[in-house]
């Protein structure tokens, strides 16, 4: 058996299509974001990046920074191990009571991303519930529906935000049955929101428990950043809250919020928490200091939404395919896997502007794009820069520009 030709065949099919992922040499210039250096060639130069999940810059926030610092000279490195022999630090536990209380909720449970919350709780969620049926929204994270497979749970999916397509399901459903309904609040390729309410109208009608990711929503939305639940009076109608540390609060990790009893099951019989070495306390410091800043300010919050705004503007003046999009996310419609990538390519080695393309299985094949996610500290002189830069660049290919907004 010749291994190795078939392991270069499945790389070169990606080749093929136009969808083999480059990953950039880069590194972040604390203080500065969203400059930073890209290396390569003839060594580093400097770049403004586009595309980060640090949507509000909270990871050079000088507070997070800090009690980084703090907690490393104080505590060292590592945690020590799984939280069951020696890593269930004081930061851990502070934190997870801060989580709680951003959700309102009676506990929370930290993981070491997002991905593996979700397919953590998921997965037990399934096997804790005879016979459970769960209901999957179509444009769900991979993180879910990865839980979702490995509950071994038959699986419906509805159509994306169509309640009518869920209730549909539900209704067919046997009453006596175990259900859960999983969905996302934003969803962060396309940028529209969930009705999580009418969601949850359901769930109550049917006799369902609901499990909402919020991780592009925790720190954006809401008075305290509690996410599109808190924005919209709806957090206590939902069973699991799931949310994560890596992106508005610029950290590392992820973690549930629910009541004690699902929190204590989650803990006690999860294989992704129970067997995993859990976040180092120095990640845990920066992720609690986020956490009670964005709880107190809204400032980067208005800020973010404010560039979102501008840019969604400046590329529709300039006649840019920018998609329909009611948050913070920025999605420009390329339609090739091909192309998206050789945009990309020429915006960074000729203009030093980094946004990486989005191609297929992240979004269906012909809805490649480039995704921009602008935050506070993008000036209006950057966004001029990558809409010029992006014009030439659409007329450089024969690209369609649409007319003018």
């Amino acid at each position: 058996m010749d291994y190795e030709s078939i392991f270069k065949s499945a790389i070169g099919r990606l080749h093929q299509e136009g969808r083999y992922r480059v990953f950039i040499d880069i590194i972040r210039t604390k203080g500065s974001f969203p400059n930073a250096h890209c290396f390569g060639g003839n060594g580093p130069k400097p770049v403004t990046v586009w595309c980060s999940n640090d949507y509000l810059g909270m990871g050079q926030h000088p507070s997070v920074v800090e009690a980084m610092e703090t907690a490393l000279h104080e505590v060292g490195a590592g945690s020590g191990g799984t939280r069951n022999i020696s890593g269930n630090t004081h930061y851990h536990v502070e934190l997870e009571a801060e989580l709680a209380s951003l959700h309102g909720k009676e506990g929370a449970l930290l993981f070491t991303s997002g991905y593996v919350s979700n397919e953590a709780a998921l997965s037990t969620l399934g096997k804790l519930l005879p016979g459970c049926v769960i209901f999957s929204d179509e444009l769900n994270h991979a993180s879910m529906i990865a839980g979702i497979k490995n509950s071994g749970c038959e699986k419906r999916v509805f159509r994306h935000n169509d309640l009518d397509h869920l209730e549909q399901l539900l209704s067919e459903c046997d009453a006596d049955l175990p259900k859960l309904v999983a969905f996302e609040s934003v969803y962060s390729m396309d940028g529209d929101i969930a009705p999580i309410a009418a969601i949850c109208d359901l769930a109550d009608k049917y006799g369902a428990l609901t499990y909402l990711d919020e991780v592009h929503a925790v720190g954006m939305y809401g008075d305290r950043g509690g996410g599109i639940s808190e924005r919209d009076g709806v957090a206590d109608r939902l069973t699991i809250i799931e949310g994560t540390l890596g992106k508005a609060f610029g950290v590392m990790g992820g973690y549930i919020a629910a009541s004690r009893t699902i929190i204590d099951c989650i803990r006690s019989y999860a294989p992704g928490f129970i067997f995993t070495t859990s976040l180092s306390p120095v990640l845990v410091a920066g992720a609690l200091a986020s956490v009670r800043h964005l709880k107190a300010s809204s400032t980067e919050r208005e800020a973010q939404q404010a560039a979102a705004a501008t840019l969604k503007k400046k590329f529709a003046a300039a006649g840019l395919p920018v998609m329909p999009s009611v948050t913070h996310i920025v999605p420009l419609l390329v339609g090739c896997p091909a192309k998206a990538k050789r945009i990309s390519d020429v915006l960074l080695a000729e203009y030093g502007l980094y946004v990486q393309p989005i191609n297929f299985p992240t979004v269906p094949r012909g809805t490649e794009r480039l995704r921009f996610t602008p935050g506070p500290c993008h000036s209006v002189e950057m966004m001029d820069e990558l809409t010029d830069a992006l014009v030439e660049i659409w007329a450089r290919l024969e690209l369609e520009l649409r007319k003018a907004a």
